[in-house]
């Protein structure tokens, strides 16, 4: 075939410089009923928490699995509006792990900043995690918002580390009933467990707060939203995916924080919350949270009426009932859609 001229771009330096820091998000909403009702509220107010409190200069990385129409709409508006930088829509849910790969890939930055599609980030979030991934040795993971639970969970090395630091400067290690009442009822609102299951993971646990080099963080991290060195999410992940492929749709994330711990790689949380778990429906506390932050959103639970359930959706098996309807609807939704 002819070429006529020359490519002007032959020759030409990148100005483009990538940013340390690539924020990536993973997102799911296959319809708007049952468990994901409100989740496409819930997922804006995720990428508009960090576009409002990310100033530093960052990638934010979109990776949609397999979503609704409207979902994907949303995002196609944000990328093409610049607010989203590098936007994968893929037609089938390809599994959380192999999207964690694909992102693990395509992200520019040295650094990712992953988080599940339900994470608020409040202001200040992204330094305080830089400060703790540049200040402590050997750091594989940083989150924004303490579990107690997860101290006895992909933390041996941590723990190992803390208590040979603790031997030279005990006074730099706090253990105890420490964490904060509020962010107790925060998490159990949030991933819906009832006060008895929570207690029964947390039985026998302390918290363990230490101090190094003028920055305080709590042992334990998870994985519903993280920073970590790509190179070291790569390196798990290359490990977890020896064929190039898992079959599961979800799954094996405590693998990964396991394998990471396994490394000898570092846990932590910041000292100061600088997330918040937002469920899959928004209440007014997160209402009016947002609003200082100039953000507009809509709860759609009352914190008062939604303690607990009352008339005949207080009942167990009217719930169980319930709860079989809407994942047969569910599967019928899917399936139609993957054969449109």
């Amino acid at each position: 075939m002819a070429r006529l001229g020359t490519n002007p771009s032959r020759g030409q330096q990148l100005e483009f410089k990538p940013p340390r820091v690539t924020v990536a998000v993973l997102v799911f909403a296959p319809n708007q009923a049952g468990y994901f009702q409100h989740r496409l509220d819930v997922t804006r107010l995720t990428l508009e928490s960090i576009l409002a409190n990310t100033p530093e200069p960052f990638e934010l990385l979109v990776f949609d699995n397999g979503s609704c129409q409207e979902m994907t709409d949303f995002l196609k508006e944000l990328n093409q509006a610049g607010k989203i930088d590098t936007l994968v829509l893929s037609q089938q849910n390809i599994g959380k792990l192999n999207a964690l790969w694909r992102i693990a890939n395509l992200a520019q930055g040295e650094m990712i900043a992953y988080t599940d599609d339900d994470v608020y980030h409040l202001p200040g979030w992204l330094p305080k995690h830089l400060q703790i991934l540049d200040t402590y040795p050997s750091v594989g993971a940083v989150t924004g918002f303490y579990i107690k639970q997860r101290v006895v969970m992909s933390s041996e090395s941590t723990l190992k580390w803390v208590n040979e630091y603790e031997k030279d400067h005990p006074e730099m290690v706090q253990r105890g009933n420490l964490i904060q009442p509020k962010w107790e009822q925060e998490y159990m609102d949030n991933s819906g467990r009832t006060l008895e299951r929570y207690q029964s993971e947390v039985a026998g646990v302390e918290d363990i707060l230490v101090e190094y080099q003028g920055v305080k963080a709590w042992v334990s991290a998870h994985h519903f939203q993280v920073l970590t060195p790509k190179k070291i999410l790569l390196e798990v992940l290359s490990e977890m995916l020896d064929s190039g492929w898992s079959d599961l749709m979800m799954g094996r994330m405590v693998e990964m924080d396991d394998r990471m711990d396994t490394k000898g790689y570092l846990r932590l949380t910041t000292h100061e919350q600088t997330m918040r778990l937002l469920g899959n429906a928004i209440d007014e506390e997160v209402e009016a949270l947002a609003a200082k932050d100039g953000i507009k959103t809509k709860a759609v639970i009352n914190s008062a009426a939604s303690e607990a359930p009352c008339g005949l959706w207080g009942n167990k098996v009217i719930q169980k009932i319930a709860q079989r309807a809407i994942n047969w609807l569910y599967r019928g939704l899917h399936e139609n859609r993957r054969t449109e």
